[in-house]
């Protein structure tokens, strides 16, 4: 998902890093066979702090995206709530119709609303937004329906 993929990594949301977090704690094993000598004298107090590395983005997927889109929002003339337009500029994205029709096709639109721009916009809209409070952002309830 390149194009929805961006949105989450500006909105610090990526469920991509975990993944990348798989060859960090492979780091620690290495090291941990390094510190296998060690291990007599930490007992369980290294593999803790390394079991803890992992733990953090979990906690860094849990974002306020309102407060974040709030916060970018602030003396912009830009209404994210309702556009996807103004969304994707306030996260300084491509909001050109050939983008948001890119956008549209990776998220699965129905064709018949690909034809018409304003149902093709709140589609795309609606549907971003579940999408990232499906990935952990905490869209509100009013903003779903």
């Amino acid at each position: 998902m390149g194009f929805f993929s961006t949105i989450l990594e500006k909105l610090g949301l990526n469920k991509n890093k975990p993944a990348a977090a798989t060859p960090a704690a492979a780091k620690p094993n290495v090291n941990f066979a390094e510190k296998s000598k060690d291990d007599n004298l930490k007992g369980s107090a290294g593999m803790a702090s390394s079991g803890s590395v992992p733990a953090a983005p979990k906690a860094v997927s849990e974002v306020d995206v309102v407060k974040h889109l709030e916060t970018l929002s602030k003396g912009k003339e830009l209404n994210w709530k309702v556009s996807i337009v103004d969304l994707l500029k306030l996260l300084d994205i491509d909001s050109s119709r050939e983008a948001r029709n890119e956008l549209a096709k990776e998220l699965g639109c129905p064709a018949d609303l690909m034809s018409d721009s304003a149902k093709m916009n709140t589609w795309l809209h609606k549907t971003v937004l579940k999408k990232i409070a499906e990935n952990g952002g905490n869209i509100p309830q009013s903003l779903l329906d």
